[in-house]
């Protein structure tokens, strides 16, 4: 996979005055520093595909793990070469030959919404998106400490984070080592992101730890399993429908994890 990104160091902040406004009449004029609101345009083979809102940092993992958590790709191999302008709003991906799109009939009116927790995520087309069904993920052996030292990380704070409390982060690890951390205006963005840094990187993602700052529904799951992940934990709450998604493919699911505690939905007991 060939990979040309051409932006560097695009503005993930800005600042903006506000008026502040107390209950106790007090008025006065402060500045702070609040999130970009990021817009992309993705093109597989030519064809303008998806459009991402994010933040532009870590462009690339985002486009490779939407593709994938979306069916279009099912490994790095699928793509022959990602490119990203230097303003970060166009990403162009060339897939490999056996992934054309070629093998069913095209709707040309397919406008899917994409899930995410900010709005105007899409999915334009499903030209490229395959018919695989989803497969079980692998149960894998994990201990405890693992989930307690990312929800350290976690409460240790992250950079925009701690800036604007307007972030969801999103962590991954192997045999309790932290390999990547990052943030995006979307839980799903960041968990792509951590999905598509393990497939730019080779890392095998039928051993790794994802810790979400966001709530767990279905769609969350969904990746997660898509992706081969065995064990996802969250700082927040599942769905019911997230919980019996995590049972029926084998996903080992742990919401509410903080510090000193964490409440395992599914999915076999820690070794330790």
């Amino acid at each position: 996979m060939k990979i040309n990104e051409q932006y560097h160091n695009l503005n993930l902040l800005e600042n903006v005055t506000y008026e502040f406004l107390g209950r106790d009449g007090e008025t006065h004029e402060e500045t702070e520093p609040i999130l970009v609101e990021h817009m992309m345009d993705v093109y597989v083979n030519e064809r303008l595909t998806m459009k991402l809102v994010c933040i532009p940092q870590h462009l690339t993992e985002l486009v490779l793990g939407r593709l994938f958590t979306e069916g279009i790709i099912s490994s790095a191999e699928d793509v022959e070469q990602i490119y990203i302008c230097e303003f970060g709003k166009r990403a162009r991906v060339i897939l490999s030959k056996n992934k054309s799109g070629q093998s069913h009939e095209e709707n040309e009116d397919y406008v899917a919404p994409t899930p995410t927790c900010c709005t105007g995520n899409r999915v334009l087309n499903d030209y490229f998106i395959t018919d695989q069904p989803m497969t079980p993920v692998t149960p894998f052996p994990w201990k405890k400490q693992w989930i307690f030292d990312l929800a350290d990380c976690f409460a240790n704070g992250t950079p925009l984070h701690s800036q604007t409390w307007a972030t969801h982060s999103c962590f991954l690890a192997c045999d309790g080592e932290l390999l990547f951390q990052c943030e995006d205006i979307g839980r799903h963005n960041a968990l792509d992101k951590a999905i598509g840094y393990a497939l730019r990187h080779n890392i095998d993602l039928k051993k790794c730890v994802v810790y979400s700052s966001g709530r767990i529904p279905t769609d969350m799951a969904i990746k997660a399993i898509r992706a081969g992940i065995p064990v996802l934990a969250s700082k927040a709450s599942p769905s019911a429908e997230a919980v019996a998604m995590a049972k029926e493919y084998h996903l080992t699911l742990i919401c509410a994890a903080r510090r000193d505690r964490m409440k395992l939905f599914t999915g076999n007991n820690p070794t330790e």
